[in-house]
């Protein structure tokens, strides 16, 4: 290969860099969507909760804004506080739906 065919080579990738830098900056908040629903998901399932419908589940949890408890407004934030939006399950059932509830942390921190 040739030290033209090289650089072009390197000029192409450092493009493609550039153009994906670009797109994930205006795409931002699709990209962390897109990443958010599976990792969401996960975690739940690795904390012990059972659904018959993870994607209708995952639809809940967004569209509810208030605690179904004390009917304060949930919030998400990166560190948990006292009305951050917590999805509560009965731990004793092992073969079956457990979700109960979507409550804020302090709610669910009483049911425990």
């Amino acid at each position: 290969m040739g030290k033209k065919e090289n650089d072009k080579k390197y000029r192409d990738s450092q493009k493609g860099k550039e153009n994906r830098k670009k797109y994930e900056k205006e795409n931002r908040d699709k990209i962390k969507k897109q990443h958010l629903k599976p990792s969401r998901i996960h975690k739940w399932k690795s904390r012990g909760v059972i659904f018959h419908d993870w994607d209708l589940l995952y639809e809940i949890y967004l569209q509810t804004t208030h605690c179904d408890e004390c009917k304060c407004q949930l919030t998400y934030d990166r560190y948990m506080r006292n009305t951050t939006k917590c999805l509560d399950h009965d731990h004793s059932i092992i073969d079956d739906n457990n979700v109960r509830n979507i409550l804020c942390h302090c709610c669910n921190n009483k049911r425990r």
